[in-house]
């Protein structure tokens, strides 16, 4: 016996082998339909028994496996089916022969035979035959299960009438010796009845237990097959006993075989085959308490043949002896079966028995999940040396090897030997290698070496399995799949060991397997598409995550300048109006949850947006990705690729994917595609292990427009860092004097898509020490608004005017005081304001003193910082209550162009002026003109200093503008007196207007007195609040010009009160007292017959409410001609001394008497 059958199990030793057989033009289609029908009928029912057969069928069997039958009764073809198809007569006879021929090849063992003919409808003359079946057609044949089971119990007839002509005891019959065919040659003319030599050594009685074992062995198998099992166990001890007796160890190994089988049928009576749908044994003798159907340890007991009759064993108690002593134990079973491989192994002849005993005993071992001891089983059977197979038998061998180590669990040893099968495919030995057999057993070989072809499983944990062997594995899918012809297989399994080995692959192997892979996807690029195998096996597309790394992924929000802002609701915020509770921790818990994904800006809709990776190459040479983009979801998006290259082995580096959102939505960035070594690949997220990402869904808001701005002046090296955190996209700077005003131009550019239709300006002014009076910034956006809506790739205009006024003081008395030249102020005449130049004494305050011995530092350049802040919106943005900020930063240096060193006031004539008197310092480089309102310029050198003295009108602070701060801004009175003097020094500087001028470099500016009046310069300067008016013959006596009259008329003199307060004021009294002014310092007031009055010297007026009036009038007469001056005095008293002595201030009344004319 040449041809094993490595699906052998312990069961089939009691089934009926029955072979199927086409014969003349049966196509395969048509014969496996009927081999598949006739197969079901695999366990009928004996008529008129509880027995039930068990039915093997094969289409294929060696005849010579054939020749074993006495041996193995399984092993013997007992019935024939012939499958024939007849289109017409004709076709009948050569049929009928064929059939003949199979009958003939297998007629020694065959029990009954039968065809079933397809095709003929009644065309044939002769009588029918018991062993034909006729059918129509294929599909007309509804009686084929009821012909195999009749033939079936023809089966049965012929088998059991064996077995009861086997198993009859006939005393002087002859027992014929039963003999396997390698054993025939031996027996040939060997005579053990009559020869001397026999006698004489005692051959008879030895030979006669051969065959008395040997037929008890093959009546145990008849009874096996009959469905007889407690017979067969009993026959099979007998045999045992006979046979070990004689040493007949080849025979004595098959009776334990049967011994065995016989109890494994009866301890598993689910099979030992791990076929879905085991056989189930009807109506067998079996005993249902599966739990105690074998006592461990029992022993084999010797039955008296006499206990057994022609219809099995005698009924009575005396025979029924212990079924269970009959049958091994599990473990028994196991050793006996170790045994009789023992006994075959002394015989090479046979080496297939002793193999199929093998894979018989491991089966059993798989159901009693003993492992180690089923892979000794296995060990001894891969080294059974059997004669020279061919590549297909040495194929089948190693792939059952591979299936038996499958069951048992020995996973990797099963898979070593399906990849030696795959080899022994593509052998050299055979003409036409099977690749794609090749292909297949190598691709059942993975799971055994912890493989998987999904790149998902290889981002969970640690790796697993053997990585050298796994990559030679892959190696060799990659090579059978090229010999295949199927370019993308090998792409693709050469993507998946680059992307899944490339922890273990040495710089070599990286460079090899990436020049290979480039040389297959220049013929088929690698995609992103599942293939599909013929077998149904689908294989994952295999992205690169690895080809690079990447480590972070970040979305990242608009530039300041176009990051979206959402205008402010009602009460403040953005609230949700789907909850009327304040706090409900159902949005709490969601919002908990979108935490990590949500991101808290807006990407805009036609605006590029940007997603930031920092990747990693982990190649030893430079890596190209191209075609590098965003895969994302929710809103379309034109994803605008990249292409970069990586130095080898280069630490964490950025890169930058943009995108454009076409639609407005939430978004969500569920990874990249590249493209690497000609391979497309689709990088999802999820599937990146190690990745840190701060979220992965934003939201698109409409379209807004893009503003883009110039200014007319140059761009600031100083880039302003507000402490708001806001982001200045244009930074200006610009130099300017104090006091000087300059003109911004900005142009405002419309560069998006949408129309600008809503333009906001503030500016803010960042924090400075210097005190800044007036407007820094101002603007008027009348002139720009005009010219709204802004169309796309319209310029629209903005002047902003930059005026720079800090505080002019000089807090270094650079100058000495005029008095210190022997200069007396009280000695100039009234009648005019005056100019004088004083310079610093070289001696002690050299013009330029160094650095070190300055007093003061007055070319100190100051700085200021300001933010111009532009709001705009339009489009569809606008409606849905979106707007943009673009911010400009102004960067402004200061240097000082005057200085007013020293404040003061003098006197004028008139009661309602005075004049203020200012020491100006030029700190400039340049000459210098400075001038007042009404004044003639003054010219200053490079650093120089001279007096200007200025008259001005007295004011009236009382009817000034309430400032801000007493309406409740403000609550202390230190606050509210500083509010009002800032208020009063704004108003007194708006009246001087003094304004300076730098020819050389035509600029000029203002010079602000803001911040210089002390409190007693403004007491100067203030009207008072009670208005002395003095008339002489009812002409206003408050200037330089003396009042003229008559010597010898009477000169009418009125005094009048006008009352500003907010109080009652008087009564008065006021005396009159004139004198002259003799220009040397003496003043005569002995005037008693000079002048003369009129009734008293002495006015009395009335008290006045606020802003009421009162008068008194008086009259004086002058007896000579002369210059006069009339003294007006108040008389102390308690009415007087409560009002501050500022209030009675009355002007110089100047009379001028000349003689009559004639």
């Amino acid at each position: 016996m040449s041809v094993p059958d490595y699906m052998q199990c312990a069961e089939d030793h009691q089934t009926l082998l029955v072979l199927v057989r086409p014969v003349g033009g049966v196509s395969e289609e048509n014969f496996f339909r009927i081999y598949r029908r006739i197969c079901t009928v695999s366990h009928p029912g004996v008529r008129d028994s509880q027995r039930a057969l068990c039915i093997r069928y094969r289409h294929h069997y060696p005849p010579e496996n054939n020749e074993w039958g006495d041996f193995q009764t399984h092993r013997k073809v007992v019935g024939l089916i012939a499958v024939a198809d007849c289109c017409s007569a004709k076709d009948w006879p050569q049929a009928v022969e064929k059939f003949h021929v199979q009958k003939e090849a297998y007629g020694a063992t065959l029990y009954d035979s039968r065809l079933l003919v397809f095709g003929l409808r009644g065309e044939l003359a002769e009588p029918p035959r018991p062993d034909v079946a006729f059918y129509p057609s294929y599909d007309d044949c509804a009686t084929v299960e009821k012909r195999v089971e009749d033939f079936i119990e023809s089966l049965f007839i012929v088998l059991e009438s064996k077995r009861l002509d086997r198993a009859t005891d006939k005393s002087g019959d002859k027992i014929p010796l039963l003999c396997v065919p390698f054993e025939k040659k031996d027996f040939v003319g060997l005579d053990t009845d009559s020869s001397p030599v026999s006698v004489l050594l005692g051959l008879k009685r030895h030979y006669k237990k051969r065959c008395q074992g040997r037929m008890r062995k093959h009546v145990g198998d008849l009874c096996l097959q009959a469905g007889m099992l407690q017979d067969s166990l009993v026959h099979y001890h007998m045999s045992v006993e006979l046979l070990r007796s004689v040493n007949d160890f080849l025979w004595l190994g098959a009776a334990l075989e049967g011994l065995c089988s016989a109890s494994v049928i009866y301890h598993y009576p689910g099979g030992t085959s791990g076929k879905t749908g085991a056989r189930r044994f009807q109506g067998s003798s079996l005993p249902a308490e599966a739990a105690n159907r074998h006592r461990p340890g029992a022993q084999e007991v010797l039955i008296d043949p006499g206990a057994l009759t022609a219809n099995g064993i005698n009924p009575d108690t005396s025979a029924e002896i212990g079924r269970a002593k009959n049958c091994l134990s599990p473990e028994d079973i196991i050793d006996k079966y170790k045994e009789a491989i023992s006994y075959y192994s002394k015989y090479k002849n046979a080496g297939v028995i002793e193999l199929e005993a093998c894979v018989k005993a491991v089966r059993v071992l798989a159901i009693q999940k003993r492992s180690m001891e089923a892979s000794e089983f296995l060990q001894n059977a891969v080294y059974i040396n059997l004669r020279q197979l061919s590549e297909e038998e040495k194929i089948q061998r190693y792939s059952i090897l591979s299936e038996l180590y499958e069951l048992i669990g020995f996973h990797r040893k099963s898979a070593f030997f399906k990849r030696v099968a795959a080899m022994q495919c593509v052998a050299p030995s055979i003409a036409e290698p099977g690749w794609r057999a090749c292909y297949k057993l190598l691709l059942e070989t993975l799971p055994g070496y912890s493989l998987s072809l999904d790149p998902k499983d290889f981002n969970k944990g640690t790796h697993r399995g053997w990585a050298a062997v796994q990559m030679r594995l892959l190696h060799e899918l990659v090579y059978a799949s090229r010999r295949m012809g199927n370019p993308a297989l090998s792409v693709r399994h050469l993507s998946f060991l680059l992307q899944t080995m490339l922890d273990f692959l040495s710089d070599q192997e990286k460079k090899d397997i990436t020049q290979s892979l480039e040389t297959y996807t220049s013929k088929c690029p690698g995609t992103m598409e599942l293939i599909t195998l013929p077998d149904g096996l689908t294989l994952p597309p295999v992205p690169f995550t690895k080809l690079p790394i990447v480590r972070r992924v970040e979305l990242l929000g608009l530039p300041a300048s176009l990051r979206p802002q959402k205008m402010k609701s009602l009460l403040g915020q953005s609230m949700s109006t789907k909850s009327p509770f304040i706090y409900s921790p159902i949005i709490a818990h969601n919002r908990g949850e979108e935490r990590n994904k949500k991101i808290d800006f807006q990407w805009v809709q036609g605006d590029v947006c940007e997603v930031q990776l920092m990747v990693y190459n982990p190649m030893p040479f430079e890596l190209r990705v191209e075609n590098m983009g965003l895969l994302t979801s929710g809103v379309e998006f034109e994803s605008l690729p990249a292409a970069l290259s990586l130095p080898a082995e280069s630490g964490l580096y950025p890169v930058t994917l943009v995108g454009v959102p076409q639609t407005t939505g939430m978004i969500t960035v569920h990874g990249y595609h590249t493209t690497v070594f000609g391979v497309f690949s689709d990088c999802l997220l999820d599937h990146l292990p190690g990745i840190k990402t701060s979220g992965s869904t934003v939201e698109v808001i409409p379209a807004l427009p893009r503003l883009q701005i110039s200014t007319s002046l140059p761009r600031s090296a100083h880039s302003l860092q507000p402490s708001s955190g806001d982001e200045i996209s244009t930074n200006v700077s610009v130099q300017l004097y104090n006091g000087e005003t300059q003109q911004l131009i900005v142009k405002l550019e419309n560069i998006g898509m949408e129309p600008l239709e809503k333009l906001e300006v503030t500016s803010k002014i960042l924090t400075t020490k210097e005190k800044l009076y007036g407007d820094f910034l101002s603007w008027n956006l009348e002139e720009t608004l005009a010219q709204f809506p802004l169309q796309p790739g319209k310029v629209a205009t903005f002047t902003v005017n930059i005026k720079v006024k800090l505080d002019f003081s000089c807090q270094e008395n650079l100058l000495q005081d005029l008095s210190d030249d022997g200069i007396s102020v009280s000695g100039f005449p009234l009648s005019s304001p005056f100019r004088q130049v004083v310079r610093p004494r070289v001696e002690s305050k050299p013009v330029n003193p160094p650095e070190s011995s300055r007093a003061g530092d007055f070319s100190h350049v100051k700085t200021l910082e300001a933010i111009l802040n532009f709001k705009y919106s339009g489009g569809p943005g606008h409606v849905e209550g979106y707007y943009r900020s673009l911010s400009l930063g102004l960067h402004v240096e200061v240097e000082p162009s005057v200085f007013f060193t020293r404040v003061s006031t003098l006197p004028a004539t008139s009661t309602r002026q005075c004049h203020l008197l200012l020491d100006v310092f030029n700190s400039t480089e340049h000459e210098l003109t400075i001038s007042a309102r009404s004044n003639e310029e003054l010219i200053l050198h490079a650093g120089e200093c001279q007096r200007m003295a200025i008259q001005v009108d007295k004011f009236n602070f009382e009817s000034f503008p309430v400032p801000p701060g007493e309406k409740g801004q403000f609550a202390n009175a230190e606050q509210l007196e500083e509010e009002r003097r800032e208020a009063w020094g704004l108003e007194i500087n708006s009246k001087l207007d003094i304004r300076w001028r730098v020819p050389s470099l035509q600029r000029s500016g203002e010079a602000s007195v803001e911040g210089l009046l002390n409190q007693l310069v403004l007491e100067h300067l203030q009207l008072a609040p009670l208005q002395w008016d003095v008339l002489v013959d009812g002409q206003l006596c408050d200037c330089e010009a003396a009042a003229a009259c008559q010597v010898g008329d009477p000169v009418r003199l009125e005094v009048r009160l006008t009352n500003r307060s907010p109080r009652s004021v008087g009564p008065f009294a006021l005396t009159v007292v004139p004198f002259q002014d003799h220009q040397n310092g003496v003043h005569n007031y002995d005037l008693h017959d000079t002048i003369s009055f009129v009734g008293s010297s002495t006015f009395y007026l009335d008290a006045v409410k606020p802003l009421g009036q009162s008068a008194c009038l008086g009259a004086l007469l002058f007896l000579y001609a002369g210059d006069f001056f009339l003294h007006i005095r108040f008389h102390e008293d308690s009415r007087s001394k409560e009002l501050p002595p500022s209030w009675f201030c009355l002007p110089s009344v100047h009379v001028r008497a000349l003689e009559a004319q004639a």
